[in-house]
């Protein structure tokens, strides 16, 4: 427990100072932690280590912790990167003399300026050994260099995340049906998932049948639990698993699910409720993304989306102006990851183009002392993002029995306003068509008409989903009449 006690305080004097972490400390945190539950148990409902339990920051330390951490990654990004040296050259910017009130001075990094020259934003005095990309599906893929400590400190603290975000313990074990190219998430995911001891599948983006049969096999294996007790997935993908579950006739006893991890895409409350039904498990959506890594969000019990302050600094802007959102307001999430967590490819003021509605007053729940958003409404791409937000276009959709899912939609302008073609099982469908117009009144959303289309062929172009990244196998799934019946 010493060593562990000089690691903490090594990790501590890392972030105070701004310097680099050393990986084997936040590992040693990491498998203490676990090895410390193992032997004395849970931790009780009123620990500090369960997220929502720690105290508040005093708001002046906040901000002289979110001074400094500005001015070392700004300082690390204009020495050490091409596209910051000439930004800050041809501003007449200093890092050393920014704060959060004059951090606006910096301009926004559009993604297609990372998209276009990943090279120029990587720091010549970083080692970069590990590529990862994004998975593409609004456009060409990012691409994002880290180096060997940035993977191993990522590794680490997802693995405390997973034992005390997920409850994930050794007899659990997880399967990862995200896919495959996702290099990142999937190390991320095997390493922290493995190192608490659990057991970790690779599904990948499969024919969902294949999948759910996966899913529902008996594991066999001693010391853990008889079946997959973990899934994470996109929504997408979640929305392709339950159309297939709820046609072939599966029921929540087949699986042995205690947890379904959404990211990636936003998540609607229709698909959650049924994926519940047929799945048997309640699934909760997070936010992180390969560009900003450990910088994310966490979900509370009221809704809100929670951003953490000690790993990067979150704007909310306008995605035209790039001034500030008032409160009630849409606009884009603007990151900035701190070093010492990134060395490798240095973001400043990364406009990652997903939009949230920050809330009208501040918030009371568990996690109010970190800054609050809507949960993620969709990718922006232009004024009509805004005013039906996908999040909202897919609450409406995926209760619809008679749409399949994933959802296919299309929103086109036209001088009447929005109009919505979406993919139906069969034509003619007058109730279904009523239903979508009374809701869509009801819920607000600006559309001008609703067109339904039982053929793809003749609806507008639709967007790419992360569903479609489908990963070819030379497996079948069963037959419903051959599927084992699962343990008790």
């Amino acid at each position: 427990m010493f060593g562990t006690a000089l690691s903490q305080l090594r990790y501590g004097a890392a972030i105070l100072r701004n310097r680099p972490i050393r990986p084997y400390d936040l590992e040693r945190i990491a498998r203490d932690l676990v090895a410390t539950i193992a032997e004395f148990g849970e931790p009780g409902a009123d620990s500090a280590l369960l997220p929502g339990r720690a105290g508040a920051v005093d708001p002046a330390v906040r901000r002289t912790v979110t001074e400094r951490s500005l001015r070392a990654t700004a300082r690390a990004a204009a020495r050490h990167t091409a596209y910051y040296r000439r930004t800050f050259d041809r501003l007449g910017l200093d890092p050393g003399t920014l704060t959060p009130e004059t951090w606006d001075q910096v301009p926004v990094t559009p993604k297609a300026a990372l998209r276009g020259l990943p090279a120029a934003f990587v720091s010549a005095v970083s080692a970069p050994a590990l590529m990862a990309l994004t998975t593409g599906t609004s456009g060409t893929p990012t691409t994002v260099w880290y180096s060997r400590a940035e993977v191993e400190i990522a590794v680490a603290m997802s693995t405390v995340s997973a034992v005390l975000g997920l409850g994930l313990r050794p007899h659990h074990t997880l399967a990862y049906a995200g896919c495959s190219r996702a290099t990142l998430p999937l190390l991320n995911v095997e390493e922290s998932v493995t190192r608490i001891g659990a057991s970790f599948v690779q599904l990948g983006t499969v024919e969902p049948a294949v999948a759910l049969d996966r899913l529902a096999a008996p594991l066999g294996l001693r010391g853990k639990a008889p079946q997959i007790t973990h899934l994470t997935l996109s929504a997408s993908y979640l929305a392709a698993l339950v159309e297939e579950a709820e046609r072939g006739g599966w029921q929540a006893s087949d699986f042995g699910l205690v947890y379904i991890g959404v990211g990636g895409e936003p998540l609607s409350e229709p698909l959650r409720e049924r994926a519940a039904a047929v799945l048997g498990a309640d699934t909760s959506t997070s936010y992180m993304m390969t560009e900003t890594v450990p910088s994310g969000g966490t979900p509370c019990a009221e809704g809100h989306l929670h951003h953490t302050t000690e790993f990067g600094h979150l704007e909310v802007l306008d995605p035209v102006t790039h001034a500030p959102t008032a409160p009630g307001g849409v606009g884009v999430i603007v990151q900035t990851p701190y070093v010492p967590y990134r060395d490798c490819t240095l973001l400043l003021r990364y406009a990652t183009g997903d939009l949230v509605r920050l809330p009208e007053s501040s918030t009371g729940c568990e996690l109010a002392h970190l800054p609050a958003t809507s949960q993620i409404l969709g990718r922006w791409s232009g004024p009509l993002s805004v005013a039906v937000p996908t999040r909202s276009v897919l609450n409406l959709l995926e209760s619809e029995p008679d749409i399949p899912l994933p959802a296919r939609y299309a929103l086109v302008e036209t001088p009447s306003g929005p109009r919505l073609h979406v993919l139906v099982r069969r034509l003619p469908a007058a109730g279904l068509l009523s239903r979508l117009e009374e809701r869509a009144t009801a819920s607000g959303l600006a559309l001008g008409a609703i067109v339904l289309h039982d053929e793809p062929s003749s609806m507008p172009p639709t967007g790419p989903v992360r569903a479609d990244l489908r990963e070819r196998t030379f497996e079948s799934a069963r037959p419903a009449a051959a599927r084992i019946v699962s343990p008790a």
